[in-house]
C-alpha cells in the first residue's frame, strides 16, 4: 500500500533553515518543492515586485494540487506567517483527501538575522537583502504556531466575510482558483 500524498508546509522566517529542510524533505522523498523567492528573483527582479508574489504563491498552490491529486507529495516553501494562512491551506489538504504536515523551524533573533545577512552576502541569487527594519518588522508579522495548530487539534472558523477557508484563501492569494469540496 502506498502512503497519501502529502502536503508539506515550511512555517518560518527568513534565515531560520526552512529552504534546507525543504531540499532535504524533496531528496529524501521525491517530494515537488515550490519555492517563491526561486521564481521571484529570475522573473521580478525583487521579492514583492507590487503584489506579483501573491499572484505567483496562488498558482503555485494550484500547481500543488495539481501534483498531490495526482499522487505526488508537494513541499510549499513559503513561510506562511498567518495562522489563517496555515489552516486555509490544512482545509484545502483535507478536502484533496491528502496528508498535511506544518514544518516550523525558529532560531535566536540573532542567529536568524545572521543566517540572513550571510546568505545575501555569499550572493544567493535567490534571495533578497533585509534592512534592520525588514526584519523588525517580519518578527512583529510573524504568528507562531501554537501547539494545538502543530497537532491539527483546531482550526478555528475563517473569518467571518467568508463561507469556507478555501474562499478566504481564494481572496488571499488572487490566482488561486476557488477550491470547493464539490471539485
Amino acid at each position: 500500500m502506498t502512503e497519501s500524498p502529502t502536503l508539506h508546509l515550511m512555517v518560518g522566517l527568513p534565515g531560520v533553515g526552512k529552504t534546507t529542510l525543504a531540499m532535504k524533505i524533496e531528496e529524501q522523498s521525491g517530494a515537488l518543492r515550490l519555492t517563491p523567492d526561486e521564481w521571484m528573483q529570475p522573473l521580478f527582479g525583487e521579492s514583492e515586485a507590487d503584489g506579483k508574489r501573491d499572484v505567483l504563491e496562488g498558482r503555485l498552490i494550484w500547481v500543488a494540487l495539481q501534483v498531490l491529486r495526482g499522487g505526488l507529495s508537494v513541499i510549499l516553501d513559503f513561510g506562511f506567517w498567518s495562522a489563517d494562512e496555515r489552516h486555509a491551506l490544512r482545509c484545502i489538504a483535507e478536502q484533496a483527501d491528502v496528508q498535511f504536515q506544518l514544518h516550523y523551524i525558529s532560531l535566536s533573533e540573532e542567529q536568524r538575522r545572521s543566517r540572513s545577512d550571510d546568505r545575501w552576502n555569499r550572493g544567493d541569487m535567490v534571495t533578497f537583502q533585509l534592512s534592520a527594519e525588514d526584519h523588525d518588522h517580519f518578527v512583529e508579522a510573524f504568528a507562531v504556531p501554537s501547539a494545538e495548530e502543530m497537532q491539527g487539534l483546531s482550526r478555528p472558523k475563517p473569518p467571518s466575510s467568508f463561507t469556507s477557508w478555501p474562499a478566504w484563501a481564494s481572496a488571499r492569494w488572487p490566482s488561486l482558483p476557488r477550491i470547493d469540496q464539490a471539485q
